[in-house]
C-alpha cells in the first residue's frame, strides 16, 4: 500500500479551493467510470458552493500574486527559467475566461433536469423511479450519453476549477517532503513565513492517522490510533511538507 496524503489548509482561501477540487475530482472519477448517480451529490455540492459565493476576485488577485512571484525569481540562476516562463504563460492564459460576465455554472440553472434533481436529491432515499422518474429515464439511457451529459455538466465549471487546479500545484510543488518524527505521537512546528497548507504523509502500515491543526505561523500534528481511535503514544515516522 502506498503511502497517504493528508493535507490541512491554514486559511479560508485554501480550504475552499480544497474543498472545489476535491468535489472535481470526485465528477472525474464518474466520468471515467460508471457510478450510476455517484456524480449528482458533488455536481450539487459545486453548484451551491459557487452560488454561494464567487470565487473569481480572489482567483484573479492569486493568479496576479503567482505571476509576479514567478516573474521575481525567473532570472536566479537556479530557477528553470523555461518551466517558470510557461507557469507565467499558463496562469496569464486562465484569467480570461474568469472575467466573464456570467456566473460560473449559471448556465445549469437553466437545465430542467438539473433543476428537478436538485430540488429533491437530498430527500433521505429518494432515488426510487416514483421520486425521481427522470432520473430513472436518465440512468437508461447509454453510459456514453450519460458521460458526455456529465463532462457537459462539469465544463461549466472549468473557468474556475482550471486556475485552481494549477495554483494548487504551484503550492504543492514549492514545498519538498521532509522526514520526521513524531515523538508519542506528537509533533509540533512553527515558520518564520505565513503558511498555507501543511501535508503529512504517511506509511498506512503505522494503522494511524493525523489529525492537524494550526494558523499561519504554527501548527500541531497528532497521530490517532485508527483500532482504538485514539492519540498513539508510539513514536511516527512521517514526511512533511509546509507550504507558503
Amino acid at each position: 500500500m502506498t503511502e497517504l496524503i493528508y493535507e490541512q489548509p491554514l486559511n479560508e482561501k485554501i480550504r475552499s479551493y480544497l474543498r472545489l477540487e476535491n468535489l472535481a475530482q470526485q465528477i472525474q472519477r464518474c466520468i471515467a467510470q460508471d457510478q450510476q448517480h455517484q456524480c449528482f451529490y458533488p455536481l450539487f455540492s459545486l453548484v451551491e458552493l459557487t452560488e454561494r459565493c464567487d470565487y473569481r476576485t480572489e482567483v484573479l488577485k492569486d493568479i496576479d500574486r503567482q505571476v509576479q512571484l514567478l516573474r521575481s525569481i525567473c532570472y536566479l540562476q537556479e530557477a528553470d527559467s523555461e518551466q517558470v516562463s510557461q507557469l507565467i504563460q499558463q496562469l496569464n492564459a486562465l484569467k480570461a475566461p474568469l472575467q466573464h460576465p456570467e456566473r460560473v455554472g449559471c448556465q445549469l440553472k437553466q437545465d430542467k433536469f438539473i433543476f428537478a434533481l436538485r430540488q429533491r436529491f437530498n430527500m433521505t432515499g429518494a432515488y426510487c423511479n416514483f421520486d425521481l422518474p427522470q432520473l430513472h429515464f436518465w440512468l437508461a439511457k447509454d453510459w456514453q450519453h450519460r458521460q458526455q451529459d456529465i463532462q457537459y455538466w462539469l465544463h461549466q465549471f472549468e473557468p474556475l476549477l482550471a486556475p485552481i487546479t494549477l495554483l494548487l500545484s504551484i503550492y504543492r510543488n514549492a514545498a519538498e517532503f521532509t522526514l520526521l518524527s513524531a515523538h508519542a505521537g506528537f509533533f509540533q512546528g512553527t515558520s518564520p513565513q505565513p503558511l498555507s497548507l501543511i501535508r503529512v504523509k504517511i506509511d498506512p502500515s503505522h494503522n494511524c492517522y493525523p489529525t492537524i491543526s494550526g494558523h499561519k505561523n504554527r501548527y500541531a500534528i497528532h497521530f490517532v490510533d485508527f483500532n482504538i481511535q485514539r492519540h498513539t503514544n508510539e513514536t511516527i515516522a512521517f514526511s512533511l511538507a509546509t507550504c507558503g
